[in-house]
């Protein structure tokens, strides 16, 4: 855009004498500044429906129309419509995590009413099938959880059917007429024995298998990280 610049000093003209030729307006200076005022008006933006070009800036301070909630046009954008935009993104009963800043929400933001949650726990994803996670804000867990010592005993029996072992007793002599004698002596009188043993035998075994177990403090957490969490509430 263009300002409009005077190319003659009408008013310098008027202080000169009568007769003066200067004194005199041209034809061709009133095409001039004509000319100049019609260059300066076609730069200008139109109050209504203005078109800008180039990196215009606005004053500061400068109040605009705020638009519809949810535009997505080229409208420009008051600071009104940004922050209704981002409270969009945080309607009551949102969470917002931080993992460094532990500052209230609505200090960051600009908006709400933040109360800190979750202390010490974890979020779980909402399950109508389950008991435990059929509602919001359902709390449970533990960590604090005992595993109690234990043993586990395991017994095994076996049995022997029975057996039999059998072993032959005896000389070899024969009496009743044989030949046979000891040195120096008679005959013997006996037969030659044979003795059979049968015993049964009952096995038992036993297996013992122990598992000793500890408290469970501290022991229990699934891998975590620490973040700050806030409840909108309002």
């Amino acid at each position: 855009m263009s300002d409009y610049t005077k190319s003659t000093n009408f008013a310098t003209k008027d202080n000169l004498s009568s007769g003066n030729p200067l004194k005199i307006v041209k034809g061709t200076e009133i095409d001039t500044e004509f000319n100049n005022i019609a260059t300066a008006v076609a730069t200008k933006a139109d109050l209504a429906s203005p078109t800008f070009t180039g990196t215009p800036t606005l004053p500061t301070g400068t109040i605009a129309v705020t638009q519809s909630s949810g535009s997505n046009t080229t409208t420009i954008a008051t600071t009104a419509f940004v922050q209704a935009a981002i409270a969009l993104l945080y309607p009551v009963g949102s969470v917002y995590t931080n993992a460094s800043v532990s500052t209230n929400p609505a200090t960051l933001l600009g908006f709400g009413t933040w109360t800190a949650f979750g202390a010490g726990r974890v979020m779980v994803g909402f399950d109508s099938g389950n008991s435990l996670f059929d509602a919001a804000e359902e709390t449970g867990g533990s960590a604090d959880a005992i595993t109690v010592s234990h043993t586990h005993t395991a017994t095994t029996t076996s049995t022997d059917s029975g057996h039999s072992h059998g072993s032959t007793v005896g000389s070899g002599f024969i009496s009743n007429g044989g030949s046979e004698q000891l040195a120096g002596g008679n005959n013997l009188n006996f037969g030659r024995p044979n003795t059979t043993a049968t015993a049964t035998a009952s096995i038992s075994s036993t297996t013992t298998v122990a598992s000793a177990g500890s408290s469970g403090t501290n022991a229990n957490y699934q891998p975590y990280i620490t973040v700050y969490m806030w409840k909108r509430t309002a």
